[in-house]
């Protein structure tokens, strides 16, 4: 079986964001980067099926020249091959349009049955590159998948849904996105990680891909939420349903 995980390197969940003073973009010195964590558990579920079932895993990504260190992640936790999709512009102009666009491109002559994605990237919390990239491959998609099982050519996945679980089947090639719950990603170990920074990365630069690189949305300005007001400290009931009835009214 032939996966391809489509990854993305985010700032670390610990990082304190700052605006940079354009407004369109952040600042980024300074700044540790991450796969984005939905993005692993696609690359635990991939390494899981090769296991069992032997064939290759590849890791995907679409940014800049610092994004590298990501699919090194993959390489180190097991993926067998990388493909940077080299982007050069700011990377709050790429909208997920044009990265699906650009993946689909970069995927096509490749062999693949199974495409897996996180079910969304933790910086922008868009949720739409999975259902982008399996409309372009022309695909089947799954989504927000918590267990997967595939015999053969067919394909069972459970899926989370308000209030219960959804059982999807569908044949390969499909992709699916991973919900947290699939599984449990590995640690890269030490002579992973060694192995990773020897292994070639193929490189795509985008702007020679023939995709049209204007974004279909355009970012016109980023701002910081406002500070939420601080609490107040009530001593009794009494001064708390005189608080809910004179300051809130909701009695």
């Amino acid at each position: 079986m032939d996966i391809i995980v489509c990854i993305k390197q985010v700032p670390d969940t610990t990082t304190v964001i700052q605006i940079d003073p354009s407004g369109k973009d952040i600042v980024r010195d300074g700044i540790t980067y991450i796969v984005s964590p939905y993005d692993e558990f696609a690359i635990e579920e991939a390494l899981k099926l090769k296991e069992a079932q032997d064939g290759t895993v590849t890791v995907l990504t679409v940014g800049p020249e610092s994004a590298k260190e990501a699919l090194r992640t993959g390489l180190a936790m097991g993926a067998d091959e990388a493909i940077h999709v080299v982007y050069e512009g700011s990377p709050m102009q790429l909208d997920s349009m044009t990265t699906a666009r650009l993946i689909a491109k970069a995927l096509e002559g490749k062999k693949y049955d199974l495409v897996l994605c996180g079910r969304q990237a933790i910086d922008d919390d868009a949720q739409q590159m999975g259902s982008l990239v399996a409309e372009f491959l022309d695909i089947p998609q799954i989504s927000l998948v918590i267990k997967l099982d595939i015999a053969g050519d067919q394909v069972k996945a459970s899926r989370t849904i308000e209030g219960g679980t959804q059982i999807v089947e569908s044949r390969l090639p499909v992709l699916i996105t991973a919900q947290k719950g699939l599984n449990e990603p590995r640690y890269p170990s030490m002579k992973g990680i060694l192995k990773a920074r020897k292994k070639e990365i193929t490189e795509l630069k985008a702007a020679e891909m023939g995709v049209d690189l204007a974004p279909a949305v355009v970012l016109e300005e980023l701002k910081m939420p406002p500070a939420r007001p601080a609490g107040k400290i009530v001593a009794s009931v009494d001064e708390l349903v005189k608080a809910l009835h004179e300051e809130i009214k909701v009695i």
